[in-house]
């Protein structure tokens, strides 16, 4: 890939830009991300486990991997993988999310190297490739999802593994993410989301066809509203994870 423009949405990087300082309070208006953590958490951390081979009852047992957190935001998953031994770099368009970031690491002691900037940015720079890439509620924000998903694809290295997450552009999604998350519950600020810029599984892999990766997925994400908890299901039809697998050299 040889494009420099960028993919990023300046309205959305303003509108996530503007909630910068709330991202660490697990009631304010990024709630709905930390009740969705544990079980993204979960996902990748199994995800890498089996990838690469590693032991699951080591205490960091992602020594010697680079992550890259693209959309890293607050820095929710930035943390939590660095604790697991990744060296994570967490990238976001926006600099007050950055700062955000930055100021809770600080806070509790936790070393990451964030940056304020783009996929594209990284990739036209000579970044060295990364070995698990975090593509995590972010392309349905940019303003062309193929692109973002082709340049993230890009830096990964050979045998490397990306983890995207994202919503399904079907009715269900359109009732529960968008009118029921937004108007009824007001789990989120009316705004956050765009139906149309939901993404089927399958124009996901379209925009993948012509890299040396492998995609697999759909795997669904539900919320019961019983427990209060998301779960994996094999119900994809509003939230779902993929993962692309960069082909060994």
């Amino acid at each position: 890939m040889t494009t420099t423009s960028s993919s990023i949405d300046p309205a959305e990087v303003e509108r996530f830009g503007k909630l910068a300082a709330e991202w660490w309070d697990p009631k304010g208006k990024f709630a709905p991300l930390h009740r969705f953590n544990p079980v993204r958490l979960t996902f990748i951390r199994d995800q890498a486990l089996h990838r690469f081979g590693r032991d699951a009852a080591a205490r960091r047992p992602f020594e010697g991997l680079r992550l890259l957190d693209i959309g890293c935001g607050g820095g929710l998953l930035s943390e939590p993988m660095t604790r697991l031994g990744f060296q994570v770099t967490g990238v976001d368009a926006s600099e007050r999310n950055i700062a955000t970031a930055r100021a809770h690491a600080d806070e509790v002691g936790v070393a990451i190297d964030y940056r304020a900037a783009t996929a594209e940015a990284l990739l036209a720079a000579g970044e060295p490739p990364f070995d698990v890439i975090l593509n995590m509620e972010v392309i349905e924000h940019v303003a062309d999802p193929g692109q973002f998903l082709r340049t993230c694809a890009a830096l990964l290295a050979p045998g490397g593994l990306m983890v995207v997450a994202t919503l399904n552009r079907t009715l269900k999604a359109f009732a529960l993410a968008k009118l029921g998350a937004e108007y009824l519950l007001r789990w989120l600020p009316v705004g956050t989301h765009d139906w149309a810029k939901f993404l089927k599984p399958e124009e996901l892999r379209q925009a993948l066809a012509g890299e040396t990766v492998t995609v697999d997925g759909p795997f669904g994400v539900v919320f019961d509203a019983l427990t209060g908890r998301w779960s994996q299901s094999h119900d994809a039809d509003v939230n779902y994870m993929m993962t692309v697998a960069r082909d060994a050299a």
